[in-house]
């Protein structure tokens, strides 16, 4: 299977849509600075979806935290209402349980107060199944430009491609300094940012039973100045996850495209994930790792969650996944790292990013693990080399995500890869300050065992959300590509 039959409307993504222009934000610096220049620019629309939120997140922070920084999103956001009554802004984030939402401060549940009484409309999320989330991260502007990827704007996640041991501009509103931590986004224009438009619309149509209008077309381009497109005149697919719920069916472009480009990976598979806990997923990789001449699989996760409860269900679960695909690694070709600091800092891993080959890349919000699949809401963009150049542009991407993690460029990545003939071999040459380390599989403890056997915490679907036997069985009835993948 070529990497051209994987991005089928209907069946592996929800739309193709022409862009005139994508490029690729690594780290949340990148991220932050382009969304002020864009919302600067609107003027029509601005739409936001989100996980998390935070009206006090700054997009340019200085180390110095004060009452009232200019530079908080919030103030950023009213004051463009303020100055353009005609803008449409409206924010739409996840109504998050009550446990979570108190590991926020309660934002964003007290953003509701942030904007009471200005223009810009905000509006907690709750239509999921209980248990679930709304986990996509889209920005739309003007149906001119989008950003979609694994970023949410709060206060702990801004850094740069530094990811530097201690940067005072890593600051909380609470004068705390939070972790080094590695997002990717993707930007697009064209019909692929309208589409994206559309995706955002329903979403709020389904919250509010508000049906909003499609912008007229924008006066002015909103892409960011200083940011040059990676790549130009191309089709993105966009893919989703969706839970059957309320009348709906579900929606699994997102874990079939991840099993089917798995499955036509000729060389190299990278992976960039928060978590990875799919039993599906291990199992496609552990065939492929089986093959003889199959593909290199590099894994790039954090190296311990942050939260109890991720470390208690995620990364137990990842540890049974790791014993699997070490046991089918009888060639060699298979690597986990996590990524730290030059001092040995940990590095919260939070993108969701796969390259397969030079041929396809995507950019999103949806985790290697079960409820990505098919129990949250999720929203990747996914594109794929027509030629020599965008293939060069697509392992560039992969080259530079790897040297900025060892402390190199993405050029020096790609001359070790033709002189040492691998992507794992050039990683181990060049990481010679140990800035990528091993995962390595854990001792289970009873709990632990019985925690990542069952999946607890990580439901496939709204059918097996409160059955676990259902969920350790991996029984998808009608799927026959699941079925292809089923552990034996």
């Amino acid at each position: 299977m070529s990497a051209m039959e994987l991005l089928r409307p209907g069946e592996t993504c929800w739309r193709k849509a022409h862009a005139d222009r994508a490029a690729f934000l690594v780290d949340t610096e990148a991220y932050f600075t382009a969304v002020f220049e864009a919302v600067r620019k609107a003027r029509h629309s601005v739409l936001l979806l989100g996980w998390g939120f935070d009206p006090r997140a700054r997009l340019f922070p200085d180390g110095f935290d004060g009452p009232a920084d200019p530079d908080e999103v919030g103030r950023i956001l009213v004051a463009l209402s303020r100055a353009r009554p005609d803008l449409d802004i409206r924010v739409l984030i996840w109504k998050s349980a009550l446990p979570i939402a108190a590991s926020q401060q309660f934002f964003p549940h007290k953003a509701r107060a942030w904007f009471r009484g200005t223009n810009v409309k905000f509006w907690l999320d709750d239509h999921v199944p209980f248990g679930a989330c709304h986990h996509q991260k889209v920005l739309v502007v003007d149906d001119a430009l989008a950003f979609c990827g694994g970023g949410d704007i709060s206060v702990d996640r801004w850094d740069t491609p530094g990811h530097l041991e201690h940067d005072p501009r890593r600051i909380m509103p609470d004068q705390h300094h939070h972790a080094p931590r590695h997002e990717v986004m993707m930007m697009v224009d064209g019909q692929a940012a309208a589409a994206l438009g559309d995706l955002a619309r329903e979403r709020w149509r389904r919250a509010t039973g508000q049906a909003l209008p499609v912008p007229p077309p924008a006066p002015e381009d909103p892409w960011p100045a200083h940011i040059p497109a990676h790549l130009q005149d191309l089709d993105v697919a966009i893919s989703r996850t969706e839970p059957e719920w309320d009348g709906r069916p579900g929606v699994h472009e997102i874990r079939r495209l991840t099993l089917e480009s798995i499955e036509a990976a000729r060389s190299i598979i990278y992976l960039e994930n928060q978590y990875f806990a799919s039993p599906l997923y291990a199992a496609a990789l552990a065939r492929r790792l089986a093959e003889p001449d199959g593909p290199e699989v590099v894994l790039i996760s954090t190296g311990r969650s942050p939260s109890w409860f991720d470390q208690l269900t995620m990364d137990r679960a990842r540890s049974n996944m790791l014993w699997r695909l070490r046991a089918a690694d009888v060639f060699g070709r298979f690597r986990a790292w996590y990524p730290t600091t030059p001092r040995g800092t940990k590095i919260i891993v939070h993108s969701k990013v796969t390259i397969i080959d030079e041929r396809l890349a995507r950019v999103g919000s949806a985790n290697l693990n079960n409820r990505s699949g098919g129990f949250d809401t999720e929203a990747e963009l996914a594109v794929e080399a027509r030629d020599g150049r965008e293939e060069m542009a697509l392992a560039a991407l992969r080259d530079r995500l790897i040297g900025h993690f060892i402390g190199c460029t993405g050029d020096a990545v790609a001359k070790a890869r033709a002189e040492r003939g691998g992507l794992i071999p050039a990683i181990e040459f060049l990481n010679r300050e140990g800035r990528l380390s091993p995962i390595l599989p854990m001792k289970q403890t009873p709990l632990g065992e019985i925690v990542a056997t069952y999946h607890l915490g990580d439901p496939y679907s709204v059918r097996d959300s409160w059955r676990a036997m259902r969920r350790r069985d991996l029984l998808y009835p009608g799927d026959p590509l699941q079925a292809r993948f089923r552990p034996r």
